[in-house]
């Protein structure tokens, strides 16, 4: 069975706009579960979630983490020059740019119907980011300090191509990941990027030069692998079930 996952291209759109439609998606798989409780059918058999894409509007997102906010190095009148907004989040994670370039990916997942903890989900997060990287020739990694995904330089993780912050309530997730594609890097001048002082950020441009692929492409890329993690998941949680009622 094809994993029943909606898939919506929101085009560009400013950050506040995103979030509702974020929470509509939230509660479509909240309805969607219960639903498929009422009717006393196999979980795994329904929709798992929904996926939203997007480039959002230049904004600085600040976490609700105490030390965030001074990671915010730009003054207002900065920001206002550049051109970017500030706005507060509840996803985890600290600070972190948006803009357009770069390729913003929200599950919508119900990760009880995926047999699905926190951590495993951020890993899984990462390893669909590995992957569409490493279509591209552009090898990366794991941060073992650090959520995310890094570009790789003599076994070390370099300079930071992926950022990733999540928020579960009720076990389905949102926010997600921000894949730089050909994102304006000097906006992350403006913050101390995810808190981490003196850690790179880059793109795909920077790493591939002429060679980067637009962001159509990317984000079919993107969609593909996600989809393939997902069915995959799918399938662990329909064995690990099997075997617990055994």
């Amino acid at each position: 069975m094809r994993t029943r996952l909606h898939i919506s291209d929101l085009g560009r759109l400013a950050y506040g706009p995103a979030y509702e439609l974020q929470v509509a998606a939230h509660a479509r798989a909240l309805a969607a579960r219960e639903v498929s409780a009422n009717e006393n059918s196999e979980v795994l058999s329904g929709p798992v979630g929904e996926l939203l894409l997007v480039e959002h509007d230049p904004v600085v997102t600040i976490s609700n983490r105490a030390t965030a906010e001074a990671n915010l190095l730009a003054s207002p009148a900065s920001l206002a020059q550049s051109g970017v907004a500030v706005a507060r989040t509840d996803r985890g994670g600290d600070i972190t740019y948006h803009g357009p370039g770069q390729l913003v990916a929200y599950p919508i997942l119900d990760l009880n119907a995926l047999n699905l903890g926190l951590h495993d989900y951020m890993r899984l997060l990462e390893d669909v980011v590995i992957a569409v990287c490493a279509k591209y020739g552009v090898e990366t990694m794991r941060d073992p300090k650090a959520t995310g995904v890094w570009t790789e330089r003599g076994g070390q993780p370099d300079a930071k191509i992926a950022a990733m912050g999540v928020r579960v309530r009720k076990w389905i997730s949102m926010h997600g990941l921000a894949l730089n594609v050909t994102t304006n890097l000097d906006h992350f001048r403006l913050i101390v990027p995810c808190g981490l002082v003196g850690r790179r950020v880059t793109s795909l441009e920077r790493e591939l030069g002429p060679k980067c692929p637009p962001m159509s492409e990317v984000k079919r890329t993107l969609v593909e692998v996600f989809i393939d993690a997902i069915e995959r998941q799918r399938e662990r949680a329909k064995t690990a079930r099997a075997a617990a009622s055994q």
